[in-house]
């Protein structure tokens, strides 16, 4: 996550919180996995990114073991949060996971206020 908010705002960023963190299945000793992230939602100085974690065979075939949604916070050299670029929405399914995020950051926003 901290590799692909950095790819998408040029600057430093950190970790503000993980959610959604479900393991659907188990990796194991000598598998090869790989993590795949992209950014889904946009606000004014963080980002939403989703990690999919796989196990990849041998012959190349993976399998989704793991979703988690990310939020880190652009930073400048003190600290500071900082605007972030936008995120242009090409596809549908695009879209679709924005909305998806839109709801997410709202939910985040909710529990903050309520303490939890």
């Amino acid at each position: 996550a901290g590799i692909v908010g950095r790819r998408h705002c040029g600057i430093v960023v950190t970790t503000a919180s993980i959610d959604n963190l479900t393991f659907i299945h188990p990796a194991y000793i000598n598998q090869m996995v790989v993590l795949v992230g992209c950014v889904t939602y946009v606000g004014h100085t963080s980002m939403e990114i989703r990690v999919d974690t796989y196990v990849e065979e041998m012959d190349g075939n993976r399998e989704l073991i793991n979703r988690a949604y990310v939020v880190m916070v652009a930073i400048d050299k003190e600290g500071n949060s900082m605007v972030v670029p936008g995120l242009e929405l090409e596809t549908e399914c695009e879209r679709a996971e924005w909305e998806n995020g839109k709801k997410r950051y709202d939910l985040r926003k909710l529990r903050r206020r309520e303490g939890y």
